[in-house]
């Protein structure tokens, strides 16, 4: 079977949650007997995608289309599939509710592009979405499409050797204590006004390891906070090595207001750090509140359970080894079997979720 797993503007994506997917999808189906190819014409370029949506043009074959974004390139992919009946999985990564307040102006466009995920995602045999919640959320627009929900997974293997980057991480951006740290792109949605709020009503080190848009498509909660961090938050913009985060790193906090998995919540469990999280819906087929994680609503719910968290060392130790069980249930050898299967079934034409 020759998959094609397309995902455009990949470069602009690397270490992105959609990025992150589609690279453990690519692990994943490495260790099957899937064949995989990563671009659907010989060379790959935004002008060549702009005129394949003007007709076929020249693309390479392939047995089932895959495509991990919802942008020109993957439209062409799309309307090549449905004219030449090759069976389409679209993944959403995308829905309109995490979109909103992730970029300036980001909230605003939200409804106009939930109308247009409609429209793209009901073009696949089958849609892929990390979770059940994200399923309910599509079903809601509705998605004429059937509808199978999968873990992103995680790659603990990629993360190995984090323990050695601790001192190098902790001294280079002037860490001390019990370090609490986020991993990723730096947005309003993913908590930023409560991880700074809570950082300043107490005296812990604070990291957020990820990018950050300080020009015109940053929002003002990003730009605020950014300009004025608390004395004891660090932004740190790009590093070069994830895996030093997770060395630096001893709580895992992710104050998140919307997510469709949160890959990174799953790259702290495997590493067995204790991890705090926002009590959202989707995290309730996920997590346990008080054996893997701990779970809050409230900026003093937070503050109270990173008190706990310094208090007793014992706790952060259990959490963290029932994070590390948890994580194990999303290995990448899970995900490749899934990915096979739904290749197949598209090929067989049924769809059982």
């Amino acid at each position: 079977m020759r998959v094609l797993n397309y995902l455009e503007l990949s470069s602009q994506l690397d270490r992105s949650g959609i990025g992150t997917s589609t690279d453990q999808q690519r692990a994943a189906l490495a260790t099957t007997d899937v064949e995989v190819i990563t671009s659907p014409w010989p060379e790959p370029t935004v002008s060549g995608a702009a005129e394949l949506l003007q007709g076929d043009g020249v693309f390479r074959d392939y047995d089932v289309a895959h495509c991990n974004l919802i942008g020109p390139g993957s439209v062409a992919v799309a309307r090549h599939a449905k004219r030449n009946d090759i069976p389409l999985v679209l993944h959403s990564h995308v829905t309109r509710e995490d979109f909103a307040e992730s970029f300036r102006g980001s909230t605003a466009v939200a409804p106009a592009l939930g109308k247009y995920l409609k429209w793209f995602y009901s073009q696949a045999d089958v849609v892929l979405c990390p979770s059940k919640y994200t399923k309910g959320i599509l079903e809601s627009y509705p998605v004429d499409a059937p509808i199978r929900p999968m873990s992103n997974g995680v790659d603990a293997e990629a993360l190995e050797g984090f323990e050695d980057l601790r001192d190098e991480y902790r001294e280079k951006f002037d860490l001390d204590g019990m370090v609490v740290f986020a991993v990723g792109s730096v947005f309003e949605r993913k908590g930023l006004t409560t991880f700074c709020n809570v950082a300043k009503e107490t005296d812990y080190d604070f990291a957020w390891f990820g990018k950050y848009d300080s020009g015109p498509h940053a929002s003002k909660a990003v730009k605020y906070w950014v300009n004025n961090a608390p004395e004891n938050v660090t932004f740190t913009g790009w590093v070069d090595d994830i895996r030093g985060a997770f060395g630096a790193g001893d709580v895992y906090l992710f104050p998140t207001k919307n997510e469709n998995q949160g890959i990174a919540v799953l790259e702290a469990m495997a590493c067995g750090k204790a991890v705090v999280i926002r009590d959202i819906p989707v995290f309730e087929e996920f997590y346990t509140h008080g054996y893997d994680c701990l779970k809050c609503s409230t900026d003093e719910e937070f503050r109270r359970a990173l008190d706990l968290l310094n208090r007793d060392p014992d706790l952060r130790r259990r959490l963290g080894e029932n994070a590390l069980e948890t994580a194990a249930e999303h290995n990448l050898d899970r995900v490749g079997d899934r990915l096979v299967e739904t290749y197949e079934d598209v090929l067989d034409g049924s769809f059982a979720d």
